[in-house]
C-alpha cells in the first residue's frame, strides 16, 4: 500500500521504517528542510537502537524515501498519517495542536481521492473529530476517513514494540476505514499481534489513560520506597512480592528519581486538563504529576545529605543525563531538575552520558561534560548515578573509588549491591532499600 508518514520526528520516522519495512511504498514528509536533506543522506536525528540500519536497508530497497513536498507526495496515498509534535502548551499544559491543524489542512488540500487519515501524534480526545472538519470545510467533495491510531513505542525498545506489539489500536467506525488499517497492519498477522477496533474517541483516551497508569505505578513505588526507608523494608523485595500478583504485574515498579521523557509528563497535564475541562477532574493523575516534579528535584536532598550537609565549592559527577538507557531523549529528564537543584546548593556539576551530552548543553549550563565515566569522577567530591545505562552498571569501583576525592556514591537507580558497596569503602545511599537500623 501506499502510505504518507506527516512529520519525521521521533514517532513519524520508527512508524515510517518499520511500515516500509513491511514492506509498504512509504514517504515521509516533513517541512524541515535540514532535517530531511540530513537522512537522505544517511543522518539519523534520534538516537534508537537498530533504527540506523532499518531506514539504510528500506532506502536502498526503494520503499522509503523522505521529502518536503506534502502536496506532490500524499497524492495517490491510501493511508496517510499524522505523525507531528504535540507539545504541552505554555501556561495550561494543554496539548498544543496546531501542528495536527495545519497538517489536516495540508491534507485535506492536497488529496485527489479517497483515503484514510490516521491521526498517529499523541492527541486528547476529540482531535479526530476537529481534524474530520477541518478536512470536511477545505475539501467538502473529498472522500475519506479520519481514523486514531495511537503509538505505544518505547524509546529504546521502539522497533520491537512496533513490530512485536501488545496490542495495536485502532479508533473508526468506518467499514471501508477498517479495511484499510487492517491491510495496512497485515504483515503483523504471524505475531498474532491483537488489532483492537474501538470508537474513534475511546481510541484517543486509551493512549493518555495508559501512560498516565504507568506514571501512576512509577510514583507509586517511589512513595513506597520513601516508607520502605524509614521502616527498615527494602522496596525491592515489595516491588517482587507485589509484581508476582499478576493483577498488578512487575513492570514498572522500580524505584528511582522519577519519570521523564517525551510522553508520560507530557501526557499526564494533557490528560489532567482534558478531564478539567469535561467537569470529571482526575485527581490520582493531578497528584501523580505533582509529586513526580517534586521528587525529581528532590533528589538533590539525598546529595547534599551524603556530603555531609553541604555541596557548596563541591564538585559532584552526574552519570547519566537521558531520561532512560537506549535514548538521547532528554526531554523532562530527571537529571535536569538534580543538576538544578546541585548548583543552586553551589556544587560544580561534571556529567557523562554516552548519548546526551549534545542535547543536554543546550538545556542547562555551567556543566562540564567529560570524555567518559572515569573521567567524569576523577576528583569529584561524589558519584550521582542516574540513568542505568548498562556500562553503568558493571563499572570498576575499584578504579572508581581511587579517582573519587570522597568515596560517596548515590546511586538512584539501585544498581549495585549495598553490602559490597560498603565493604569497598564507599558512602553509599540508594533509594528504598533500608536497613533495620533505619528504625533504631
Amino acid at each position: 500500500m501506499k502510505i504518507a508518514m506527516v512529520g519525521v520526528g521521533y514517532v513519524g520516522l520508527v512508524s515510517g521504517a518499520c511500515f516500509a519495512d513491511f514492506g509498504h511504498d512509504v514517504d515521509c514528509i516533513d517541512l524541515d528542510a535540514a532535517k530531511i536533506e540530513a537522512l537522505n543522506k544517511g543522518s539519523i536525528p534520534i538516537f534508537e537502537p537498530g533504527l540506523d540500519a532499518l531506514v539504510a536497508r528500506n532506502v536502498a530497497a526503494g520503499r522509503l524515501r523522505f521529502r518536503t513536498d506534502l502536496a506532490a507526495n500524499v497524492k495517490g496515498a491510501d493511508a496517510v498519517f499524522i505523525a507531528v509534535g504535540t507539545p504541552s502548551r505554555r501556561g495550561d499544559g494543554f496539548a498544543d495542536l496546531s501542528y495536527v491543524h495545519a497538517a489536516a489542512k495540508s491534507i485535506a488540500e492536497a488529496l485527489d481521492g479517497y483515503a484514510v487519515i490516521v491521526t498517529k501524534s499523541t492527541v486528547p480526545v476529540g482531535t479526530g473529530d476537529e481534524v474530520e472538519r477541518i478536512v470536511r470545510a477545505a475539501r467538502p467533495d473529498l472522500d475519506f476517513a479520519v481514523v486514531s491510531n495511537p503509538e505505544f513505542l518505547r524509546e529504546g525498545a521502539a522497533i520491537e514494540d512496533f513490530t512485536r506489539p501488545d496490542r495495536i489500536v485502532i479508533g473508526t467506525d468506518d467499514e471501508r476505514a477498517r479495511q484499510v488499517m487492517a491491510q495496512i497492519y497485515r504483515p503483523l498477522y504471524l505475531n498474532r499481534a491483537p488489532l483492537l477496533y474501538t470508537g474513534r474517541r475511546s481510541a484517543e483516551l486509551t493512549k493518555y489513560a495508559a501512560n498516565a497508569f504507568l506514571a501512576t505505578k512509577i510514583t507509586f513505588i517511589n512513595e513506597i520506597a520513601d516508607i520502605c526507608e524509614k521502616v527498615g523494608a527494602n522496596v525491592q523485595d515489595v516491588a517482587r512480592g507485589m509484581g508476582l500478583d499478576n493483577r498488578i504485574g512487575s513492570k514498572f515498579l522500580h524505584a528511582g528519581p522519577g519519570y521523564g521523557g517525551s510522553c508520560f509528563p507530557k501526557d499526564t497535564l494533557a490528560l489532567v486538563k482534558t478531564a478539567q475541562d469535561v467537569g470529571a477532574p482526575s485527581r490520582i493523575v493531578e497528584t501523580v504529576a505533582a509529586v513526580n516534579e517534586q521528587r525529581k528535584r528532590g533528589m538533590a536532598r539525598r546529595v547534599v545529605a551524603a556530603c555531609g550537609g553541604s555541596i557548596r565549592d563541591k564538585t559532584v559527577a552526574v552519570l547519566g543525563l537521558t531520561f532512560k538507557p537506549n535514548t538521547d531523549d532528554m526531554r523532562d529528564a530527571p537529571s535536569l531538575a538534580l543538576i538544578a537543584a546541585l548548583q543552586d546548593g553551589g556544587a560544580k556539576v561534571r556529567a557523562y552520558d554516552p548519548e546526551g551530552m549534545r542535547h543536554a548543553a543546550n538545556l542547562v549550563s555551567g556543566v562540564d561534560y567529560a570524555a567518559d565515566a572515569y573521567d567524569c569522577v576523577t576528583g569529584a567530591d561524589a558519584a550521582v548515578l542516574v540513568t542505568e545505562w548498562n556500562f553503568f552498571r558493571a563499572l570498576d569501583l575499584k578504579r572508581l573509588k581511587s579517582l573519587l576525592k570522597a568515596p560517596v556514591m548515590i546511586d538512584l537507580r539501585n544498581v549495585y549491591d549495598p553490602a559490597e558497596m560498603r565493604a569497598l569503602g564507599f558512602t553509599y545511599v540508594d533509594v528504598g532499600r533500608g536497613t533495620e537500623e533505619a528504625t533504631a
